[in-house]
């Protein structure tokens, strides 16, 4: 392929030996730009993929002088492999990895009983959320706030009684040959990150920087003073920041350029998506390529429904399995099968171990708080989905689930959709808003309510994946948004060193 005028820029930027920060927005070739830049140097890199199938199918597109792996890899090299008595080990559950430590009281807060079950779980919780951050040590912002502990002050009591347990747990887990805890891949990820190790390379390529936890953000910025770094990303696509996952995109500090042209779809799905790149505030515009004739409009067949919770596929495969569908779920039915499990556990009188719902004694507890706790209306469908259909039917469904080739549609969360791409999408409706309030006057409605960040960034992700045809479905609503119909008067931003030539277009058009 001839590169673009965006690519050849950042060719040139990297054999000038620049740290390199390289927005792509989606379907603008990121992969094959880092290739590019690989195949232009004869010196010798690293390439760090997202995950280990990222990490495989690099390997057959970049040159032999650059090597492929995840950052679990290299730390399982460096650190890893003293454990593998450890990670082999059997799984047991949290309750009784809980015992080991000490935990072996409910304990009450506020109106909550924490049962121990629930504390071992919340324990081992905020081990995984400790290993994702660059901290050194544990304090009481790792520990996950617990439905039904949302207040401040609630949340301040559980983590006194959970810190000196989870300190515990992470002092059981530096033993190589034996210990209390389940050993896991993050363990010594973190283990080795907190030896601020070195990585022998001349640059060093990250992938999906926008997802980056950080703790890898840690190693890969650890590096700069002897190694070129170049980050590849979408700031628009970061949408893990509920997991701990951070955009180390923003502020870095290099040669910041873009790759704004799209090989997946048309210029009238890259003026839907520069809508929503405009409410994230995003330092990109896109343009589509004219020879893709992506179009927007009501897609009876879709082959693929994207939702944005679990709750919301759980509910759209229900309703394509009672049509007759062949379904499939992207990334399986455990998820499901869990919720719906933990539905049935509450329902006949007994509590769970799911973290979503580990404080509620019954069903009629979670219907309660669901309807009446502001912290709770997300769980409001759930609740609906299991009044309407009953857990039995549910679990049938998810065992009846179809091998994704084997499908005719594919339900999917936006967030599991990311990096993927299908011919037909349609937007499921659990991305609709709820209906405004009525003013006081009860003669007007209220305005709606304004489009956040992290609401425009999952919107972007799941319009821009389709390369045929969008039926924009759940996500409607934006036509008649205040925000969504204002121009993009201000673009480009101060800090954006690229405008797309068609950006004056999509303004007139409304985006």
């Amino acid at each position: 392929m001839n590169p673009t005028d965006e690519q050849t820029a950042a060719a040139d930027a990297f054999r000038a030996g620049n740290h390199l920060a390289l927005q792509a927005g989606a379907g603008t070739g990121k992969t094959t730009t880092l290739t590019l830049l690989a195949h232009a140097t004869t010196r010798h890199g690293r390439y760090l993929a997202y995950n280990r199938a990222i990490a495989q199918d690099a390997r057959a597109r970049f040159p032999n002088t650059v090597q492929c792996k995840t950052a679990h890899a290299l730390a399982y090299a460096a650190v890893g492999h003293r454990y593998t008595r450890r990670l082999n080990a059997p799984r047991r559950p949290a309750w009784q990895t809980g015992q080991a430590l000490g935990i072996t009281k409910t304990l009450r807060i506020g109106e909550r009983e924490v049962t121990q079950k629930a504390l071992s779980n919340a324990t081992l919780r905020t081990i995984t959320r400790f290993c994702h951050t660059a901290d050194e040590a544990i304090t009481r912002h790792h520990v996950p706030r617990l439905r039904g502990l949302e207040d401040t002050d609630l949340h301040a009591e559980l983590a006194a009684h959970i810190v000196p347990f989870a300190r515990k747990a992470w002092a059981d887990l530096q033993h190589p040959e034996d210990g209390a805890v389940r050993y896991d891949h993050d363990h010594y990820l973190k283990a080795w990150a907190l030896t601020q190790p070195r990585i022998q390379a001349d640059f060093l390529l990250l992938d999906e920087a926008q997802d980056t936890n950080p703790v890898v953000e840690q190693i890969f910025l650890n590096q700069r003073d002897h190694v070129q770094l170049v980050m590849v990303g979408d700031s628009a696509q970061a949408i893990y920041h509920w997991r701990g996952a951070k955009d180390v995109m923003t502020g870095f500090d290099g040669t910041q350029l873009t790759l704004s042209q799209s090989f997946r779809f048309g210029p009238d799905l890259a003026a839907e998506a520069n809508r929503w790149l405009h409410l994230a505030d995003a330092p990109i515009r896109l343009t589509g390529t004219p020879a893709v004739p992506t179009e927007l409009g009501p897609v009876s067949q879709p082959d693929a429904v994207l939702c944005r919770t679990n709750v919301g596929a759980m509910a759209q495969v229900m309703t394509l399995m009672a049509a007759k569908y062949r379904v499939a779920l992207a990334g399986g039915g455990d998820s499901l099968q869990a919720l719906a499990l933990a539905a049935r556990d509450l329902k006949e009188g007994r509590r769970t171990h799911h973290p979503e719902l580990i404080l509620f004694p019954s069903w009629g507890d979670l219907q309660d708080y669901a309807s009446h706790d502001p912290a709770g209306r997300d769980l409001q469908p759930l609740v609906n989905l299991v009044d309407t259909h009953g857990t039995d039917a549910i679990l049938t469904a998810v065992t009846q689930l179809a091998p994704e080739p084997h499908a005719q549609v594919t339900v999917s969360t936006a967030h599991k959709a990311k990096g993927r791409e299908w011919p037909r999408v349609l937007i499921a409706d659990d991305f609709a808003r709820a209906k405004d309030d009525i003013s006081d006057d009860q003669d007007a409605p209220s305005p709606p309510g304004p489009i956040d960040d992290a609401e425009a960034r999952l919107a972007y992700v799941a319009v821009t994946r389709t390369r045929r045809r969008l039926d924009l479905g759940g996500l409607s609503w934006i036509h008649d948004h205040p925000d969504g119909t204002s121009t993009d008067r201000n673009w480009p931003h101060p800090h954006a060193l690229h405008q797309p030539a068609d950006v004056s277009e999509a303004g007139e058009r409304g985006q």
